[in-house]
């Protein structure tokens, strides 16, 4: 397929822009991905702009590159192939095959002549991994970090990791726990079954436990030579164990035994000062993430609606229930 041989050739590509995620997408939430490209049919592709169509009666037609993903890089070098793919999503805004374009760009697109505005703005973290493990060690932060990881060293932590049926469930206890906590509905559980069948061996649960009950587990993936932090949640009773550190120590030695580039740790919301920290702490990379959408009046707002409405709902939900929720909710929010 010209995609994925596209892909192979992008070093901005990244693991959002993979047929896997683009897969989960569909098989989860029945987004169609669609890829525009000024290169004719049959020939290798020379640029392309990745974004899945979705359409459902609360958020109508939107086309978004790419829904649930921190970034998904415009894969183009030539300012004119910008221009020329740009003024043809909003010509299918004025046509009626969508009502709203959203696109996550890693870099900063000139786009503003064609009519799309600045809509969201995040910190993105990553951790270049040039150095031998014990030079990244000294360059954490020594009591937030470093002693962290000899506390959960101390406290015999124990840690499994994979992508099967068991696993998943393990994660998704400590999701429920972590969304209730926040007061946000969870993902559907089949959104972490269909990432672990489409990605393959490129997806890891990672657990961690205490005497037997689980403390803390992140979801990450693997593409090309980056690996990316994607999802994590604890028990706050076990959080002076060190467990979500733990896990970071390992995801990181296993970056490092593959010889990957980098650890992305992913956006962060310019509020959220906490999780912000938490990455500064690595010693990784701080930068800033832009989203871009086009019209301004039709800016779906899912996600603030559902927050200010649903909040309250969420906390006193039986635990039960709250899958079904964010079942019906996600679909709508990508």
């Amino acid at each position: 397929m010209r995609w994925p041989r596209f892909l192979a050739r992008r070093a901005d590509a990244s693991a959002f822009h993979a047929p896997a995620w683009l897969e989960a997408l569909r098989r989860t939430y029945g987004y169609e991905p669609v890829v525009y490209t000024t290169s004719p049919p049959g020939s290798e592709l020379n640029d392309g702009l990745a974004f899945c169509k979705i359409n459902t009666w609360l958020s109508d037609r939107r086309l978004v590159s790419v829904p649930f993903s921190d970034h998904a890089a415009l894969l183009a070098d030539d300012p004119d192939i910008f221009h020329r793919m740009f003024s043809f999503l909003q010509e299918q805004v004025g046509t009626k095959s969508c009502k709203y374009v959203e696109v996550r760009p890693t870099a900063e697109p000139d786009i503003g002549a064609e009519g799309f505005v600045r809509t969201a703005t995040f910190c993105w973290h990553r951790l270049q991994l040039d150095q031998e493990l014990e030079g990244l060690y000294k360059s954490f932060h020594k009591n937030s970090v470093q002693r962290k990881i000899r506390r959960s060293e101390r406290e015999g932590l124990t840690y499994a990791e994979g992508r099967s049926e068991q696993l998943i469930r393990r994660f998704y206890r400590l999701l429920l726990i972590t969304h209730r906590r926040h007061r946000l509905p969870p993902q559907p559980i089949s959104w972490f079954r269909n990432l672990a069948d489409c990605w393959g061996d490129q997806l890891k649960i990672r657990v961690a436990s205490k005497d037997g009950r689980d403390v803390a587990s992140i979801v990450t993936l693997t593409y090309k030579k980056s690996m990316v932090y994607k999802y994590g949640c604890s028990d706050a009773q076990y959080h002076n164990l060190g467990g979500m550190v733990f896990l970071f120590w390992r995801a990181i030695q296993d970056a490092k035994s593959c010889a990957l580039d980098e650890l992305d740790l992913g956006r962060s919301d310019p509020d959220n000062t906490g999780l912000i920290t938490f990455k500064d702490h690595w010693n990784a990379a701080r930068s800033t993430l832009a989203y871009w959408g086009y019209p301004l009046r039709l800016r779906p707002d899912l996600n603030r609606w559902h927050l200010r409405a649903a909040r309250g709902l969420f906390a006193v939900l039986p635990s039960a229930v709250l899958p079904r929720m964010g079942q019906l909710l996600y679909k709508h929010m990508g």
